[in-house]
């Protein structure tokens, strides 16, 4: 549309542009979504997320996984989430039912051989949030105060 308004007063020029580095943004976007993966082994645990970002993880660090289904916002049905955590306790890697299957987390878990915490009930991101905020990403979390 903007093509048939600009053609004929000759400013299609700055529209050819702006599609060009806006197609330009959308591959590069599609091809860093394709390009993350999740690596396990006997070694460890590898990340290559969004941005490109390589995380590693050895072996020794992984203290437990902690596997949920998560509420989705506005939703009844729920997601599973897997979460590896270090032996100190903090987030190293996490699966999210949006972009892992449920097969692929049950793969992580028996991959890596590490004690599984399996939370029976499907919890909200406020129940998770007032429980273990350390398994969220920093923009996930709410301020709440722990005995609420």
């Amino acid at each position: 549309m903007l093509f048939w308004l600009s053609i004929p007063n000759g400013t299609w020029r700055p529209v050819a542009i702006a599609q060009v580095v806006l197609l330009s943004i959308c591959g590069l976007a599609y091809l860093a979504y394709t390009r993350t993966i999740i690596r396990v082994d006997a070694e460890g645990i590898s990340e290559r997320g969004f941005m490109g970002l390589v995380k590693d993880f050895s072996a020794d660090e992984i203290g437990s996984v902690v596997l949920l289904d998560l509420y989705r916002s506005g939703a009844l049905d729920t997601q599973p989430q897997l979460f590896v955590t270090g032996t100190d306790g903090r987030l190293l890697v996490r699966m999210r039912g949006q972009y892992y299957s449920r097969g692929a987390m049950d793969t992580v878990v028996d991959q890596l051989g590490v004690p599984m915490v399996r939370v029976p009930e499907p919890m909200t991101l406020q129940d998770l949030n007032r429980v273990r905020p350390e398994l969220l990403y920093w923009f996930e979390r709410r301020f709440t105060r722990r005995g609420e």
